[in-house]
């Protein structure tokens, strides 16, 4: 893909209106890990979705954030870490459950670990911005993967606040996982599903 960045001290519109982009949002849907298979992006492609996945709000341009990436036989190898952990917690549950824990990260031929890396402010950018900012990088590597041409879905489940497996993949103690974005191709489409109905989430502020 022929993706260029811009140039460092390059001037950017503030606004540039573009109906195939509102158009891109309006249908944007997660597909189901269990709906997807290879291929997954190449070396280029994945290079492309990080870049774009990186600009989001970041205030005072901290990168409170980094990734991890899973693919080919690492995926199994971190399956084995979440089998462990699961069989400690859960002895009782049959085989084909452990199983199913053990092959998460082969559902999809590659996941890219999100995690958020908030940094020592002296100016004062509060935590809680700094993590929302590595959540905007997952929504960022959503629609980066899709309009690539990949199915992506955006997953925490337990693993993501395990502190066993926080040890595992090198997590300082200040860090925590923003999710796990899976990417692969959709082996069947996504259908809809119910949206909010926004009017009944917004109201008109007014000093009392």
């Amino acid at each position: 893909m022929n993706i260029t960045a811009p140039d460092k001290h390059a001037q950017l519109k503030a606004a540039d209106a573009n109906s195939s982009v509102l158009a891109f949002m309006a249908k944007r849907r997660s597909a189901l890990v269990r709906a997807m298979t290879g291929p997954g992006p190449d070396e280029e492609q994945l290079a492309v979705i990080l870049r774009l996945a990186a600009r989001s709000p970041d205030h005072r341009k901290l990168f409170p954030w980094r990734f991890l990436l899973f693919a080919g036989k690492a995926r199994a190898e971190f399956g084995a870490h979440l089998a462990k952990f699961f069989t400690a917690d859960c002895p009782d549950l049959p085989p084909d459950r452990i199983l199913f824990e053990r092959t998460r990260f082969e559902r999809a031929p590659l996941v890219v670990g999100v995690v958020s890396s908030p940094k020592d402010c002296p100016r004062g950018t509060p935590k809680w911005e700094q993590e929302l900012s590595a959540g905007a990088v997952c929504m960022n590597m959503l629609l980066a993967a899709r309009a690539s041409g990949f199915a992506a879905q955006w997953l925490t489940e337990w693993y993501a606040f395990d502190t066993r497996i926080d040890q595992v993949l090198g997590l300082q103690a200040n860090e925590r996982m923003a999710g796990f974005i899976y990417m692969g191709t959709a082996s069947e489409e996504p259908m809809e599903r119910p949206r909010p109905d926004i009017a009944n989430l917004t109201q008109i502020w007014r000093e009392n």
